[in-house]
């Protein structure tokens, strides 16, 4: 009845992330939805649209359609500019962002592809600028999306609309996860 109730609302269907969060909420659910603001809009000196773009990242590595989309759109709003977004996407080593973020983004990469990092690949991160905090709050978002993409993969989440994303961004920026 709470889905059909928000779908009336909202004009669009409950996405499934939102709907396995019900299932077990006290072994999954909210452990991973609470988990999960903390890392994305807990205290950071990470931006909000860096910590989702670290989502959509991380996402994108493990070809994960749903939390691409989600997470970039939740990104492109929080920057208001879909150029940095797209320029990660599609090749970090040419996007134009900053040697921090760089550095971090590589790191995770790294981290989701071979499932282990070294002292070298943290001295990079912390040699570009990037706190020991920083680099914890972002080991943090790269734990959640890694656990999130696979369970969106096993459980086929539904892709919707780009416009059904762009609704679902809004509502993140506003309320977050928790």
């Amino acid at each position: 009845m709470l889905f059909g109730i928000i779908k009336l609302f909202s004009g669009y269907p409950l996405p499934d992330a939102a709907k396995i969060v019900f299932y077990r909420p006290g072994f999954y659910g909210n452990p991973a939805k609470n988990f999960t603001h903390r890392a994305l809009r807990g205290p950071s000196a990470w931006s909000v649209g860096e910590r989702e773009l670290m989502a959509a990242y991380i996402s994108g590595m493990n070809a994960c359609t749903f939390c691409v989309k989600a997470h970039s759109a939740v990104s492109t709003k929080a920057y208001d500019n879909a150029t940095i977004v797209d320029q990660v996407l599609a090749d970090l080593n040419t996007a134009a962002i900053d040697a921090p973020l760089k550095a971090t983004l590589t790191m995770l990469g790294k981290l989701t592809r071979e499932n282990s990092i070294n002292a070298a690949d943290v001295r990079a991160v912390l040699d570009a600028g990037v706190s020991s905090q920083q680099i914890e709050d972002a080991l943090a978002i790269c734990f959640a999306f890694n656990v999130t993409n696979r369970l969106a993969d096993a459980f086929g989440f539904f892709v919707p609309s780009d416009k059904a994303f762009e609704a679902g961004a809004s509502y993140l920026l506003k309320r977050g996860y928790a």
